[in-house]
This record gives structure tokens, C-alpha cells and sequence, in this order.
């Protein structure tokens, strides 16, 4: 541990040594802090460098220098205190997310070109860091389209929205008349799987007199990877001679063309991905400009899901309709688009931008190779085998967004060192969330294997309305003083209204330093994901239903719907410009959530520590019909308990060396601290006496599942037509608790056992050169000497493996900060014309 910090110490030594020893010709690297802003702000001409709300730029340049075309890992490999999902559980692992400032991933609010983009039909439902998400799909934007990218790191509900707790993601896309690019790339981890090649073009076009249209198309697939051990259900081991399930009871298994590795459900999904975007602009006469910019994708996927054994479905004739077992797969086709269209100009001294906008994410999901046990069984008699479909639709998600609003903003001279700015606007939003149920053979009693089709219950349309209205100021009394205050007022069809507000502020002493702080309230309606999402979650042992908040069924175990949450912000921080070409900030932050949504643990009914009657009535009151093979049933559900309470820091440092004939360096140091705690639970309801909605799982979730911190170094060298980036990432670390019979906040069982990842530094290369003129090639790869993080506690995996789990599978933890795979390496062929 101590050479980890003794090697981070020395490299911001370095860094700073070098633009000192520099000083002469040193040269700030001023692509991202000199670019003028149009996020967290309503002044028009503010440099990124003169904020008074601490946010980071990243140009196309930056977000282009990673492995993969994926506009997630392009921004956190650049943005420490932004957390991309590296793993999830079932559906979840065909929707990765991410989260900033270690807050949920529906805290950060996602726009294009400053208009609010639609989230995800695709709910994160099982637990882990992630859990609960359904904000807007990044993978859906290409990489090639974005011009840069602002990330406004904090709280901005009185300016954006009312969700807008963390900060927001901006996304700016290309507008250039002309030119273009074309990127081909592939990669592969350096462990096997995960096979990536992809191909992006973009060109931009004047199509008629004052007008331009920038287009990007890009199309990518991702192969499997797999990172598990075996499944001890498949092997001999000194624990199972007695079970039912191993290679004794099955020896046709030694015929499995894996063997032993039959259970494959850890490591990447496949996919492939085809995204188009488009942006278009038409300037009249008088000022007035027409736009309309948006994006299309398909996108195939498909998951390993648990092997099932051979003779888990046996007909009344003893036929084994699968003796090598089976090992289903969740596939996911989904389309996903969104469009706006607007009209900005100025009358009377007002410039004005009225813009509508429409999103929508449908996904349908699949089950292949799978079975339906009971059907099978019921369909045989004593002479002759049964009937089950193999392939079955299990059902749709389907998330829309329809937003139009009017933003007016005017400067006044009022005497001050500078012009008051004014703004107001409007806005008006419909929502709405369904589920569609699977086909009958899907939801035949127990329905099919590994993902159960939606039941008729589980079906439903909802939707919600809200509009609201915003008032914005921007002073500059003196000149060293910049004033930002803002309101917004909003009132939602189904949670009522709310008042919330922002002051921010900032204060240059001289050239070199200056301080700024912010205070904002904030309020987040839960999405109608959270409040209407009803499945049923199964492995070979368990059966977990999903139980909505707002139904009947959520009401016996206590919970009666959701709330909305509400949020506190404070910040403060500084500015530095010492010389020598260096810029400093450091920005420390506290986020306060009040009735906090989050998924609850697991509440058992049968099988596990603590069994509460409770479940097992709500279990019945939702219509769901359970696997009659599984060990363990029980309830997961999202609840407002909790209070947390988030601190941390934000620094960035950059500068540049000039070598001369040996070339020129820009160095920069970017570290974020975070810190979660949950700071009041609320009390069980008398549904749940003895026990609690939330087990350690679900806290660690919140409070130690994520690291602390994470430190990111970097050096990018250039020389004539070399480019050498050079990245090292120290993270901090992360715990989780786990076991096979829940993790219950009282009364603790032994058998609860903490997994820790201890920190790592991983270190990201790549070497590019210019071959002609408009011509590079790059090598790189992303975590270079192929790190691992930890396993799985020990003592977990011994109990696994002496209960014959396929548990056992999952080797390395899936809350890992830089994922499970390992080293990816890549090349990458550039074009610009």
C-alpha cells in the first residue's frame, strides 16, 4: 500500500518539477480550460477557465484517445468522479451504466446539446453499486458525432431539472460544414474474449446556403468474454458425493464441448450495435435559426445465463430432454432514437430558442435455449415425452420522453463592471413506462428458464406529466465578483411541486487565485421504472419476485409506493494559475439525500437466515408462481429508507512541458474523493418485525461498494508525428458483503462474508503516428500489465463450493472498479479529410 501512494506522490512531483523546470517555454495546455461554456451557466462568452461552478471539458481529441469507441469509458477514463459499470446481473449486463460523484446513475442528467436526453427502458434491478438506473444510454450517442463534452460537477436542479443532483453530462455535438473522419478499430483482452472491432464515419456537409448537416454513422460488436470458474454441480468434489447434481450422477458430461467450464454466466454479453446521428442547422434571414439534430440505434445482445442441470426437467416417461443440460441466454433487441427540433433567434433585445424534443427505448427480450420445466412435465405422459419451446419471447420494455420548451435570455447594463444577464423559460414533459407481457409458454406457471416471461400482472402502460418554470441571474457587481442565482418551480402529475434553488459565486483575488462556492437544493421524482417494474429474478436455487412499489402486493410488506427525494449541495473551492503554465483546481463537496430510493435487500420468505411470513403472502398477492426446484424465495423491492450523506474532492492540475527538439509534454493530475454514508434507516415497518427492509448488501451498496478514491496521472508526449498518452490510475478501495442465505442488518449470521478489493494502480498506453498528412495509426491498451482485482472472499467461496453452488462460478467480484476482464489491447486506423 505504501509504495501505491509512494508512486502516485512521485508522479505529481513530477508533474509539478517539470512545468517548473520548464518555466521559460512552458505553454498551458488550453483546449479544454480556454474553450468558451454553454453549461452551468446563462452568460454567454464564460471560458471553462473563469466558471464559477467547477466543470471539466473534454474535447473530441481526449474522448477519441481510448480503446473503444464507447462514449461511457471515453469520459471515465478522463473523469475521475465519473464510475462507469464495468459488470451487471441479467438484463443489466446488456445495459452498462454509469454514476457520478458516487450517486446514483439517475442523479446525473444527460443532455445534447443542452436539451435533456430520455432514459433508458432497461432498469438496472439487481443489487450492486448500479442498482436502480435507468438514465439516458450513452452507447447510444457515437463517439465520432461528439464535438466535446461539459461535466458539470455539481448540483444543478434550479437550472436543468429537478434530477440534476450530481451534475449533468452535456453533450456537444459536431457542427461542421464540411470534412470528415473515418476510424477503424479492434481489440481484443489479453486473457481471451471480448473481441471488439468497429468502423465510425464522419462528414459534414453544407447542403444549402447557410446551412450545415453533420453525419455519423458507426456500427460495433463486442464478443463474449469469460471470467468464472467451475460449476461445482458439474464436477466431483469432496462435498457433493451425496447430491443429485454431479459428474457422477451425469458422466455424459465429460462430452460437453467446455468441459468443465459448462456455466459460462460470468463475463461480457455479446453485442452488436449500429448508431447513426445527425446534426442539422438553417440560419434565415434576420437572425432566426431552424436546428434539428438527433440519433438512431439497433442493438442485438445477448448473456449467459446459469447452466441448468440434466436432470432438472425429467418427463413423466423419464425422457431427460437435454443430458448434456443447458445453459440459456437473455437476448435483448433494442431500438432506441430520439430527435429534436428548434428555432433559436432575437426579438426586442431577447434571444429566444423554443425546441421540442422526443425519445423513445423499446427492448424486447428473448430466452434462447431454454425450457419450460412444468410445461415439459405436464405435456408428457408415462409413454411419451413432453413439449417445450426452446426460444421464447419474454416480454418488452418500452421508456418515452416527449420535452418542449422556451428559453429566453437578455443582458442589461446596470451599471456594474459588467452586464447583467436574465433568463427565463419553461418547460413541459410527458413520461411514460410499459411493460408488455411474454408469450404463454413463457409465463406457463414457472415460466421459462433463467428469465421467466412478464406475467399478466407484471403488465401494465403508466405515465406522468409535469411542466416547469425557471428564473436565472448572472451578476458581476465588481469585477473581481461573479453572482449566478437561480429558481425553479415544478409540479408533477403524480408527486405534486417543489421549490428549489441555486446561488453560486466566485471571487478572483488576482490572476492567480480565486474561490468560488455553491449552495442548491434539489428533488428527484422517482422514474416510473422504479415505482412500476414487476419480474420475477431466478437462478437454479432461488426465485426472487421484483415486487412494484405501488401495488397492493408492496403494501403487505409495508411499502406504500414511492416518494420524491429531496437534496442538499454545498461546495466550495478554488482556482489556482501559480505560472509556469500550471492550472489548479480543487473543489470539496457535501450532498445530502433525504428519503434516498434505493433497492431494498433481499427479503427472504423461505430458505434463507431470516424468513418472514410477510413475503410469502406478498409473493402470492402479485400472481407470481415460483420455480417448485428452488431452495430460496423472497421479495426485492425499491423504498424510500434511507438518508445518505456524500463528501468529497474534486482536483484537477494541468501543464505543459516544452523539450524543444525532443518534443512537448502535457501533463495533468486529475483525483476525486468520494465518500458515502448512510446517516438514518428508517424503521422496519410492523410487516417486517424483527426484521429490516435493508440487509449489508445493500448499505455496502451505497457506502463502500464504490472506491473512495481515484487518482488519474497522465503525460501525453508529442514529437514530430509521434503522440505517446500515457495514463496511471490509482484506485482506491471497495467492499461488498455477500452469502448464500442473505446478510440481515440484525442478528448477522457468520455465514455473511466481506469481499475487499484492495487498491490498484492500472496503467493505459498508446502509441499513435501520422503516417501521411491525414493518415494515423495507433496501438494502445487500456489496464497495459492485464490487472485483476481480487476474489471473491475465500471463506465464501469454500461455502459455496461445500453447498454445491453454482455460485462458486463467479471467481473475481462484479462491484470491481476496472471490471473483470483484464488488459484490452487495440489498433486503431484513422482518416481525416
Amino acid at each position: 500500500m505504501k509504495s501505491v501512494f509512494a508512486g502516485a506522490s512521485a508522479f505529481a512531483l513530477t508533474v509539478a518539477l517539470a512545468g517548473g523546470a520548464m518555466a521559460a517555454e512552458a505553454a498551458a495546455d488550453t483546449g479544454a480550460v480556454e474553450g468558451v461554456i454553454v453549461t452551468g451557466t446563462r452568460m454567454t462568452g464564460l471560458r471553462a477557465v473563469d466558471s464559477p461552478a467547477p466543470i471539466q471539458v473534454l474535447d473530441d481529441t481526449s474522448l477519441q484517445r481510448v480503446g473503444q469507441s464507447d462514449l461511457i469509458q471515453a469520459i471515465a477514463q478522463n473523469v475521475p468522479s465519473f464510475n462507469a459499470q464495468a459488470f451487471g446481473g441479467d438484463t443489466a449486463n446488456l445495459t452498462l451504466s454509469a454514476k457520478l460523484r458516487g450517486l446514483s446513475p439517475n442523479h446525473a442528467l444527460v443532455l445534447i446539446n443542452g436539451k435533456r436526453r430520455h432514459g433508458t427502458s432497461n432498469l438496472a434491478v439487481l443489487g450492486g453499486p448500479f442498482q436502480g438506473g435507468a438514465t439516458a444510454d450513452l452507447n447510444f450517442i457515437p463517439l465520432g458525432s461528439v464535438d466535446h463534452v461539459e461535466v458539470l460537477q455539481e448540483g444543478a436542479a434550479a437550472q436543468y431539472g429537478t434530477d440534476a443532483i450530481a451534475g449533468v453530462i452535456n453533450i456537444i455535438m459536431k457542427d461542421q460544414p464540411g470534412g470528415g473522419m473515418i476510424i477503424a478499430s479492434a481489440g481484443k483482452y489479453m486473457s481471451g474474449g471480448g473481441d471488439t472491432p468497429s468502423i465510425t464515419a464522419n462528414v459534414g456537409f453544407t447542403p444549402v446556403e447557410n446551412s450545415y448537416l453533420n453525419l455519423t454513422f458507426e456500427s460495433r460488436y463486442h464478443d463474449y468474454s469469460f471470467r468464472g470458474d467451475v460449476d461445482p454441480r458439474a464436477i466431483v468434489t469432496p462435498y457433493n458425493t451425496g447430491s443429485s447434481s454431479n459428474l457422477s450422477r451425469y458422466p455424459q458430461l465429460v462430452n460437453h464441448p467446455d468441459y468443465p467450464y459448462v456455466n459460462n454466466i460470468t463475463g461480457d454479453a455479446e453485442y452488436r450495435l449500429h448508431i447513426g446521428a445527425y446534426n442539422f442547422g438553417y440560419q434565415f434571414g434576420g437572425g432566426v435559426e431552424l436546428y434539428s439534430f438527433g440519433t438512431y440505434g439497433h442493438k442485438f445482445g445477448q448473456a449467459w445465463e446459469n447452466w441448468r442441470v440434466p436432470n432438472l426437467i425429467v418427463g413423466r416417461d423419464g425422457s431427460i430432454p437435454r443430458p448434456l443440460g443447458f445453459q440459456p441466454r437473455e437476448v435483448l433487441i433494442e431500438d432506441d432514437y430520439a430527435a429534436t427540433l428548434g428555432l433559436t433567434g432575437e426579438a426586442g433585445g431577447w434571444n429566444w430558442d423554443l425546441a421540442t424534443t422526443y425519445g423513445k427505448d423499446h427492448v424486447d427480450i428473448e430466452v434462447r435455449n431454454s425450457f419450460n420445466r412444468s410445461l415439459y412435465i405436464d405435456t408428457s405422459t408415462a409413454t411419451t415425452p413432453g413439449f417445450s419451446p426452446t426460444d421464447f419471447y419474454a416480454g418488452s420494455f418500452i421508456a418515452s420522453q416527449w420535452t418542449t420548451q422556451l428559453d429566453l435570455r437578455r443582458e442589461y447594463d446596470i451599471g456594474q463592471a459588467g452586464p447583467m444577464t436574465l433568463a427565463f423559460g419553461g418547460e413541459y414533459r410527458e413520461d411514460s413506462y410499459e411493460i408488455k407481457p411474454g408469450d404463454p409458454a413463457s409465463r406457463y406457471k414457472e415460466g421459462s428458464q433463467s428469465y421467466p416471461g412478464f406475467a399478466l400482472t407484471d403488465a401494465g402502460k403508466h405515465g406522468r406529466h409535469s411542466y416547469a418554470v425557471y428564473a436565472n441571474a448572472a451578476l458581476n457587481p465588481v469585477e473581481p465578483l461573479k453572482l449566478d442565482l437561480a429558481a425553479r418551480y415544478e409540479k408533477f402529475s403524480d408527486f405534486g411541486d417543489t421549490l428549489v434553488f441555486k446561488g453560486t459565486g466566485r471571487y478572483d483575488f488576482s490572476e492567480m487565485l480565486a474561490v468560488r462556492g455553491t449552495a442548491s437544493t434539489g428533488f428527484r421524482a422517482p422514474t416510473l421504472a422504479e415505482s412500476y417494474y414487476s419480474a420475477t429474478n431466478v437462478s437454479p436455487t432461488s426465485a426472487f419476485v421484483q415486487l412494484p412499489p405501488n401495488s397492493a402486493a408492496a403494501a403487505l410488506v409495508g411499502v406504500n409506493g414511492l416518494d420524491a427525494e429531496k437534496s442538499r449541495n454545498f461546495s466550495v473551492g478554488f482556482v489556482a494559475h501559480p505560472g509556469h503554465g500550471i492550472t489548479t483546481t480543487l473543489d470539496v463537496y457535501q450532498i445530502t439525500i433525504k428519503d434516498r430510493i434505493v433497492g431494498s435487500g433481499s427479503l427472504f420468505g423461505s430458505g434463507g437466515s431470516v424468513n418472514i411470513p410477510a413475503v410469502r403472502d406478498a409473493i402470492l398477492a402479485n400472481g407470481n408462481v415460483l420455480d417448485p426446484t428452488v431452495t430460496m424465495t423472497g421479495i426485492n423491492i425499491f423504498t424510500n429508507g434511507l438518508n445518505t450523506r456524500t463528501r468529497g474532492a474534486e482536483f484537477v492540475l494541468t501543464t505543459s512541458s516544452d523539450f524543444g527538439d525532443l518534443g512537448a509534454v502535457n501533463w495533468s493530475l486529475i483525483a476525486n474523493y468520494n465518500t458515502t454514508k448512510v446517516t438514518k434507516i428508517a424503521a422496519p415497518p410492523p410487516q417486517l418485525a424483527g426484521a429490516s427492509l435493508f440487509d449489508k448488501s445493500a448499505i455496502a451498496n451505497l457506502e463502500t461498494a464504490s472506491p473512495k478514491y481515484r487518482i488519474v496521472g497522465g503525460a501525453l508526449w508529442t514529437i514530430g508525428a509521434l503522440t505517446v498518452n500515457l495514463k496511471e490510475s490509482l484506485y482506491g478501495p471497495s467492499s461488498s458483503y455477500s452469502s448464500r442465505t442473505g446478510c440481515p442488518l440484525i442478528n448477522t449470521p457468520a455465514t455473511c462474508y466481506k469481499t475487499t478489493i484492495k487498491a490498484a494502480v492500472i496503467t493505459d498506453l498508446e502509441l499513435s503516428y501520422k503516417v501521411l498528412d491525414d493518415v494515423k495509426v495507433a496501438v494502445g491498451a487500456n489496464n497495459l500489465f492485464n490487472r485483476y482485482p481480487d476474489r471473491v472472499n475465500a471463506f465464501l467461496r469454500d461455502e459455496y463450493l461445500r453447498n454445491n453452488s453454482n455460485s462458486y462460478v463467479t471467481q473475481y467480484p462484479t462491484f470491481s472498479p476496472f471490471g473483470i476482464n483484464g488488459g484490452y489491447y487495440y489498433g486503431k486506423v484513422t482518416y481525416t479529410f
